[in-house]
């Protein structure tokens, strides 16, 4: 195995090479940088010719250009790096950490739930195929993909930022509306069910009344403008939380689990009140040592309970403490969101249509927390959208292909549950080319969704790569190359290394 990574950083590091010199050459011979000052009426236009000139080294041809950028890119290795400077005279190292954190922000979060929604939704079409749960959920993922991001930013815009603004400032919503709403949601509840026409009409009445009460109350109470969640919804959610999670990771066969889960929301109810005033407090670190202190709480109710398979106890715990902690602290949030609404800088306009933040906003961790979201919320539902299909179909076809193996129907033959049958034996197989494609996208990660910070104006990876190839600039677009190329190789590399850990059939010779 050392042989073969050895073998494959080195095949990596030439075709490192290779592409660099590349894209280096092919920027740099891509245009003139000098044409806005040759055709310019400026006094001093030979002077900005000059230093253009001596600052992109234009006098050395372009390929011995390239080898003197790769002196100071060879020196990351030994910690003293040097990718050059960007025209405005800022070393393409700063200006690339600053792109770098935009990117990832906006970026990282609409791939995880990219990720974990389209899997989810593979798996559930998968054992459901040819329903009309499969066919809608198909024609709906395909839908998104086909359309163009900017026409999906365009309306998310219009619809979620502007109308939904509009709602916010008096938010009052109908009887009529409510009952539309809630026939919607009904009608997907009674499509997802599976089983008789009964039941899935008794779940779909539930699911209306269930819907039209919330929007109901919640219109009488102004929740959307003074929301929250509280100690009874938190608990409430918590119960149907740990026993989901114990479905999931254990079955509800495994009683001493179910305990455990449901030993993690007892746990967070009693908390809710104390730790209030501690996070008025916070800081991002609090918050992470709070998350890995609910965790660990979890992870000691399940060892505590035990039972016949005590690690299925311990992660059923960890996880329902860790969702109860994440609701708790969404519930922190709430509280800040009139503060946040009333400030002056958002004037009433929380949802945020272009940019990474609000300019000039004074507010406390929770604040600028919640503008960090709101800034969010529309480029990360369009990245959504468009991804979604890939992971859905990928995942569709492959679960059905494993469940149709021999070893799946031994396994049914045998009296496995059926959630063991698709989480244990045919899931972990399925994850096999998904692995594929996850690994790609992370390269496509770190080199920035280009057309949605351009038309969300965020200036990213994507936007610095653009704006250096505008310029006939080499060293930001190289700059941005290097981070990508370097990201890219090394996912494919541990995708591969993740073939023999999910299917013991794959092994390096």
């Amino acid at each position: 195995m050392v042989t073969y990574v050895v073998r494959r950083l080195i095949t990596a590091a030439l075709i490192l090479l290779g592409a660099s010199f590349l894209v280096y050459n092919l920027t740099a011979l891509s245009g003139d940088p000098l044409e806005e000052f040759r055709a310019s009426n400026l006094p001093n236009a030979a002077q900005l010719m000059q230093a253009r000139s001596q600052l992109l080294d234009l006098d050395t041809p372009a390929p011995i250009r390239y080898f003197k950028w790769l002196g100071g890119a060879a020196g990351c290795l030994v910690g003293n790096c040097d990718l050059g400077k960007n025209l405005v005279g800022q070393p393409v190292t700063q200006a690339l950490g600053q792109a770098l954190v935009q990117t990832l922000t906006l970026v990282t979060g609409a791939t995880i739930l990219a990720i974990l929604i389209g899997v989810a939704l593979g798996i559930v079409t998968a054992l459901r195929q040819y329903s009309a749960l499969d066919y809608g959920v198909t024609f709906l993922a395909f839908l998104f993909f086909s359309l163009p991001i900017f026409w999906i930013a365009v309306l998310l815009k219009e619809y979620g930022a502007i109308g939904f603004n509009n709602f916010l400032a008096h938010p009052d919503i109908p009887l009529p509306v409510a009952l539309g709403i809630g026939l919607v949601i009904g009608i997907f509840a009674a499509v997802v069910t599976s089983g008789a026409v009964r039941r899935k009409a008794t779940v779909g009445a539930i699911a209306f009344a269930f819907v039209t009460l919330v929007l109901i109350v919640a219109s009488l109470t102004q929740w959307f403008r003074f929301p929250g969640l509280g100690l009874g919804v938190v608990v409430i959610a918590g119960v149907g939380i740990a026993f989901a999670v114990t479905v999931l990771t254990a079955g509800l066969q495994n009683r001493r689990a179910l305990y455990a889960a449901l030993t993690a929301v007892l746990v967070g109810a009693v908390v809710y009140f104390p730790v209030q005033p501690l996070l008025n407090l916070a800081t991002p670190l609090m918050i992470l040592i709070l998350a890995v202190v609910a965790v660990g709480v979890g992870i000691a109710a399940g060892y505590f309970w035990g039972g016949y398979d005590r690690s299925q106890s311990m992660r059923a715990g960890a996880i329902t403490a860790f969702v109860v902690a994440f609701m708790v602290l969404l519930d922190r949030f709430m509280q800040s969101w009139p503060a946040y609404f009333d400030n002056r800088s958002i004037r009433g306009r929380p949802i945020a249509t272009i940019g990474a933040g609000t300019p000039n906003l004074q507010g406390d961790f929770w604040i600028s927390g919640i503008d960090s979201f709101t800034h969010l919320i529309l480029p990360t539902a369009a990245l959504i959208l468009i991804s979604l299909a890939s992971y859905t179909r990928y995942t569709r076809s492959s679960m059905l292909e494993v469940m149709n193996m021999d070893y799946i129907r031994t396994a049914r033959a045998k009296g496995v549950s059926e959630r063991s049958v698709v989480m244990r034996h045919a899931f972990r197989n399925a994850l096999i080319p998904i692995a594929t494609v996850v690994a790609l996208d992370i390269g496509q990660l770190i080199g920035g969704a280009v057309i949605t910070e351009t038309v969300f104006s965020v200036r990213g990876m994507g936007f610095m790569f653009l704006d250096g190839i505008s310029h006939v600039d080499p060293n930001p677009v190289m700059g941005v190359f290097v981070c990508v190329a370097i990201t890219a190789l090394a996912f494919n590399l541990i995708a591969d290394l993740v073939y023999s850990a999910l299917d013991p059939r794959v092994r390096v010779k």
